[in-house]
This record gives C-alpha cells, sequence and structure tokens, in this order.
C-alpha cells in the first residue's frame, strides 16, 4: 500500500511548494477602480505573469485573512499589461478588501498604501478553448460573465491590430441576469467593442442578448414606454435587453439553421442547473450525420 500512497503524495507536496513559492512573488496593485453597486476592480502587475482568457487566480490580501484564499477570475485580456479581477462586495472578507485598498475614503489613495496581495495562478478553464472554433455560444448567468469580458476584450485587441488571422468568425453572446446592478460596468466594454465592429463594417460578427430575469410590473411598464428608443435604457447598447428567459430550444435550432456544418463551442458559466439544459439541447441539435451541425459543450460552474 505504501508504494502507491508515497508516488501521489510526493508530487502533491511538489504542486504544493511551487504554489507557495508562486504566492510569495511580488504582486503590485497598479490601480483600483471603484464601479456601482460596490463592486471594485483591481488592476494588478507581477512579473513573469502570463495568462489566456478565461482562466482563474487565487488571491490572498493578509491584511483581511493571513490564510483564506478566495478565487477570481481574471477580467483582462492577455494582450494588456496588467491583470485585473473584479470583486462583488457581498461578504466580510471582500468588504475587508473593500476596506484595506481605502474604497471606503473619500480622497486619493497613494500606491505605497495599497495592502500586500498574493496571488497564486493563473489556472485553465474550459474558456481557453473559445478561439478554437469558427462559431461560439458564450452564455454568463450572473457574475459568470467574468470570463467572457476577458474573451470579449481579447477579441476586441485582435481587431485593434489585426484579425486576419482570427478563426473566430461569429458570437452569440448571451447574458442573463437577475437585476439591472450587474449590467454597470460591464456595458462599456459591450460598447466599445460594438462600436469597434461598426467602423470596421463587420456588425454582425458579435451578436447579444441581455436577459432581465428578475423583473417586476413597473420595470416591465418603464420597458415598453422606452422600447422603441435608439439604445436601451439601461444598458446604452443598441440591443434591447430582453426579460425573462431565453427560449434555449429556439435559440439552438436558429443558430443550428444559420450555420449547417459548422462545429458550434457552447461555453457556460453559471449554474448546474443551466449547465443540464444547455447540455441537452447541444446534443438534441447536433446531427447524427459527421458533416453536419455539432454543439460541443463546455461549462464552468459555480
Amino acid at each position: 500500500t505504501w508504494k502507491w500512497v508515497v508516488g501521489p503524495m510526493f508530487l502533491y507536496l511538489c504542486e504544493r511548494l511551487v504554489r507557495f513559492w508562486r504566492s510569495q512573488q511580488k504582486v503590485v496593485i497598479t490601480k483600483v477602480v471603484i464601479h456601482p453597486f460596490k463592486t471594485i476592480e483591481l488592476q494588478m502587475m507581477k512579473k513573469g505573469f502570463k495568462m489566456e482568457v478565461g482562466q482563474y487566480i487565487f488571491v490572498k490580501c493578509p491584511a483581511v485573512s493571513k490564510l483564506e484564499w478566495h478565487p477570481f477570475t481574471l477580467t483582462s485580456a492577455p494582450e494588456e499589461d496588467y491583470f485585473s479581477i473584479h470583486v462583488r462586495i457581498v461578504g466580510d472578507w471582500t468588504e475587508g478588501l473593500f476596506n484595506a485598498c481605502g474604497c471606503d475614503k473619500q480622497e486619493f489613495q497613494e500606491a505605497w498604501k495599497m495592502p500586500k496581495i498574493a496571488v497564486d495562478g493563473p489556472f485553465g478553464t474550459a474558456s481557453e478553448d473559445v478561439f478554437s472554433y469558427e462559431i461560439v455560444m458564450l452564455v454568463g448567468a450572473g457574475i459568470g460573465v467574468t470570463p467572457f469580458a476577458s474573451v470579449l476584450k481579447s477579441v476586441w485587441y485582435k481587431y485593434c491590430h489585426d484579425a486576419t488571422n482570427l478563426k473566430l468568425k461569429k458570437i452569440y453572446f448571451y447574458w442573463l441576469c437577475r437585476d439591472t446592478h450587474a449590467f454597470e460596468w460591464f456595458a462599456d466594454l459591450l460598447q466599445s467593442l460594438e462600436a469597434q465592429m461598426q467602423e470596421r463594417n463587420n456588425a454582425e460578427f458579435l451578436s447579444y442578448n441581455i436577459y432581465l430575469t428578475g423583473w417586476d410590473e413597473s420595470q416591465a411598464t418603464h420597458f415598453a414606454v422606452h422600447h422603441e428608443e435608439e439604445k436601451d435604457v439601461i444598458t446604452g447598447l443598441k440591443q434591447k435587453t430582453l426579460y425573462g428567459r431565453p427560449n434555449w430550444e429556439n435559440e439552438f435550432k436558429t443558430i443550428a439553421g444559420q450555420h449547417p456544418g459548422s462545429r458550434i463551442g457552447v461555453f457556460l458559466c453559471g449554474p448546474e442547473g443551466l449547465a443540464d439544459t444547455l447540455n441537452k439541447q447541444s446534443i438534441s441539435n447536433s446531427e447524427a450525420d459527421p458533416r453536419g451541425v455539432h454543439f460541443i459543450f463546455n461549462k464552468e460552474n459555480f
């Protein structure tokens, strides 16, 4: 028995030593951005840090807790000279980080006053394979949109420089949110990407649908009154916000009809229930013929 135990234990210890060494490397917080509804963005730099789209890191702030590590999806793109995370203030640890970064103070905070941060990672996820497909469906539920922020930023940078080698030709993006608060920090990115695609006469590249799932009568009435305006009153985007939940069967059938004979990557960051639904739709809408349309499902659950 000891022969079978010693090998895995040795590998585990080696892995822990590597992670400990990486966590001791110096991390510099270069910028803290306060977004509406107590969401903060930490922009950081670390020597030798390399990332891919959709990856995540573990973060520790000794000023808040000397032992706690928390996972956060990277919201920056590999093309940027920093890496960033978005933290929504929803508990004791995130509240402590919010205060440690001086976000509760009105005056400007000097860089040397920023707390020490330890970072372990990055670690890979299914979202890294986005650029392996010509057609993709990106589905984010609530804060599950964060890995796709990295993807869309990377697409924006590629189009700003040279998109001739980009295999990805079409993105169908779905974002499901319970309330309007979650739109605030992400709408700017979509607006930039929307404008970039229009300038390059490629407005069809990104098709996005934003669903507000936790709505009431007053919101529905407001929506009906302003529906004819050029831009959405909630997000400022040309695509109008939709109410309720998507009819996934119709969405899959529509996309399959528009791209016959294609391999379509379906990427989800959301709850297990939604993953089951999308997995079943991916299977039922894929054709038995190898030359037909096929949906390849990839997921990250939280």
